[in-house]
Order: C-alpha cells, then sequence, then structure tokens
C-alpha cells in the first residue's frame, strides 16, 4: 500500500466529482484526529458517520511547530490510523477560545464520549497536558484553544452531493 498515491488518487477522484465550472482547489493538507492510529481510526469514523463536526487544537503547538493557522474554506484529507483517505472536509468557522471558554455545544458538536461539556473538558484537558509537556508549556484554564467547525465535502457518502 502506498499512502501517499492512495491519498493523491482520493484528492482527484474528488476534483473530478466537482461540477463543470466550479473553482479547482489547488492546496489540501492530509491528516488524522488525535496522538495515535487508535484516536484516527476513533474520531475518524464519528466523521464519516457525521457525529463529529467540530474539532478543537491547541494554539500553542500551531506556534510552538510555526506551522499556519487552518484558515475557513481550507480543505483536509482526513486519514485513518494506518493513514489511509476517510474523506474530505472543509473548515467551515474558527475561533480562539480560552479553554473555559468552550461551550456546550461545541462539545457536543465534536461529537465524542457522550457529547457533554464534562466528558470534552475532561478529555481535552488531557489531550492538551500531553500536547503541553511536549512543547515546554503550562496546561492552563485560559489556554488558547482553535475551535474549528467543518463539513464533508468528499467521502462518507458524500460524492454524490458535491
Amino acid at each position: 500500500m502506498n499512502t501517499q498515491t492512495d491519498i493523491e488518487t482520493f484528492w482527484h477522484a474528488y476534483l473530478v466529482s466537482l461540477p463543470p465550472g466550479a473553482a479547482i482547489p489547488t492546496a489540501y493538507t492530509a491528516w488524522g484526529f488525535g496522538h495515535t492510529p487508535e484516536d484516527a481510526d476513533a474520531l475518524g469514523d464519528l466523521v464519516r458517520r457525521g457525529v463529529k463536526t467540530a474539532t478543537c487544537s491547541l494554539l500553542w503547538s500551531y506556534e510552538a511547530e510555526g506551522e499556519p493557522l487552518p484558515q475557513v474554506g481550507d480543505l483536509s484529507i482526513i486519514l485513518d490510523g494506518t493513514g489511509a483517505p476517510l474523506c474530505i472536509i472543509e473548515t467551515t468557522e474558527l475561533q480562539v477560545k480560552a479553554y473555559q471558554d468552550v461551550d456546550a455545544q461545541f462539545a457536543y458538536d465534536e461529537g465524542e464520549g457522550d457529547r457533554s461539556l464534562a466528558y470534552w473538558r475532561d478529555v481535552h484537558w488531557r489531550y492538551f497536558a500531553e500536547e503541553c509537556a511536549t512543547i515546554g508549556c503550562e496546561v492552563s484554564i485560559d489556554m488558547p484553544s482553535l475551535c474549528e467547525r467543518f463539513q464533508v465535502v468528499f467521502g462518507c457518502g458524500q460524492e454524490e452531493q458535491v
């Protein structure tokens, strides 16, 4: 299995599915959710099933790695735990909020666990604590969280709807 070839083939299938006259996107990123292959599989499955329509990351991680922030309209190929493409999402909304200011609706839209704010806070506190340890900062209730909403635009049965 050649994952890069699979990703490029998947991207090409998306491009040819676009209606005549549509703007042809030229850029995408390819990534999986979480820190582990198991995370990528579980969270990717939530996206595939339409349960997960949002994600949250630690703004400090982007800064520490010198990585550009996502932008509204960005396209991402979501990968499973083996690096195989599952679907393509488009970023529809971005907000930076303090960890403590993420609300129950956003937690629900992330689609994880019982979808409660309490669950979201517990899981994300532990996840962000790992990231903070890696980049050398202190986890705190006011740490900047990049809250992203997205929609599936290809894959997961969406091919006919593009």
